[in-house]
């Protein structure tokens, strides 16, 4: 073989060991199927793929890595990358994004949420607290205000809330509970058996899990308009898969976010504008809860638990007031700029 050609092939081979050693593969754990709820990690690993010629690509699995409560657990040690979780399945490990949790916080939409979300995830507080489990918050999980689902007669006053079974998790379940409701955390996945057992009489979901995870196929009816709030769910990275990426592989995580954000949030539309022709194609009756019961579950709940909830953060050391201010603040300026 002459000088050459040995060079040519030498030079190859060095070229795909170099492409090898560029390579990067993450894992990535979340729950349930493909759905709403994922198609932001979905279109991240997409863009991820695209923008690094495939040199970066992120393997979803839903569920084969780790149970949804013990995904941040998993991050922690380092088990896996990638990982999306809700805040109220631990609220003692993540205790500073329950702020988004609160019921009646007035959010009206899906980019309102991606905003107050993203201060939050954004302050040091949320960045201290997360790096205790060595992980570094990416970007949110939006989803819209939680209504119930239930079977038998409509639970269209406060008075009927009493003594309610309903799967609600974090703020959502404290709402409840104070006006006389019995929550569970119940995870998604197991809310379609709680519900066919009689666990509970009613499930608090966003549109996509009461379709996701079949609690639609079980109800008489649904509340359009009750809007107590809803649950903060975070993608995260584990700090330090994160810090040994290449400048490159960084850049591509980093800058596919808001685009994997807009994807979400543009497939949700989709989502809510068949809404209704699902309720009808199931048979499940809209209800809507007049506007004085509303006020009046507001009255009890909100308040209360709000005062309760900076009371605890302050006395935990954790900047509880500061943190519902931002959520104010940045809810107000979301609007007026909408």
């Amino acid at each position: 073989m002459n000088k050459i050609a040995f060079g040519a092939i030498a030079g190859a081979v060095s070229c795909t060991f170099a492409l090898e050693a560029a390579a990067t593969e993450w894992n990535v754990s979340v729950w349930g199927k493909r759905r709403a709820f994922t198609e932001h990690v979905e279109k991240l690993a997409e863009l991820v793929s695209e923008k690094t010629n495939g040199e970066f690509t992120m393997n979803i699995s839903y569920g084969g890595l780790s149970k949804n409560r013990e995904n941040l657990d998993g991050i922690s040690i380092g088990a896996f990358e990638m990982a999306q979780f809700c805040a109220g399945y631990h609220r003692d490990k993540n205790r500073v994004i329950t702020v988004l949790e609160l019921p009646f916080l007035g959010v009206e939409n899906l980019e309102q949420e991606v905003a107050v979300s993203s201060a939050v995830y954004a302050h040091p507080a949320a960045t201290e607290e997360m790096a205790q489990w060595n992980a570094q918050l990416l970007m949110t999980s939006p989803m819209p205000q939680y209504n119930l689902v239930g079977t038998g007669e409509p639970r269209d006053a406060l008075t009927d809330f009493e003594g309610m079974r309903v799967r609600a998790t974090g703020g959502l379940g404290q709402a409840f509970e104070a006006v006389g409701g019995v929550p569970t955390s119940v995870t998604a996945t197991e809310a379609y058996q709680a519900m066919e057992s009689g666990v509970v009489d009613t499930v608090a979901f966003a549109q996509h899990a009461h379709l996701s995870f079949g609690t639609i196929n079980q109800a008489d009816w649904w509340t359009a308009n009750l809007n107590p709030g809803t649950v903060n769910c975070p993608v995260v990275v584990n700090i330090d898969a994160y810090e040994s990426l290449s400048d490159a592989h960084k850049a591509a995580l980093d800058s596919s976010v808001p685009e994997a954000l807009d994807h979400y949030l543009a497939n949700y539309a989709e989502l809510l504008k068949r809404w209704d022709a699902v309720l009808e194609e199931k048979g499940v009756a809209k209800v809507e809860i007049d506007e004085a019961v509303i006020a009046e579950f507001r009255a009890k709940a909100a308040d209360p638990i709000r005062d309760k909830w900076i009371a605890d953060m302050e006395g935990q050391g954790l900047p509880g007031q500061e943190l519902y201010d931002l959520v104010v603040k940045t809810l107000a300026d979301a609007k007026g700029g909408s």
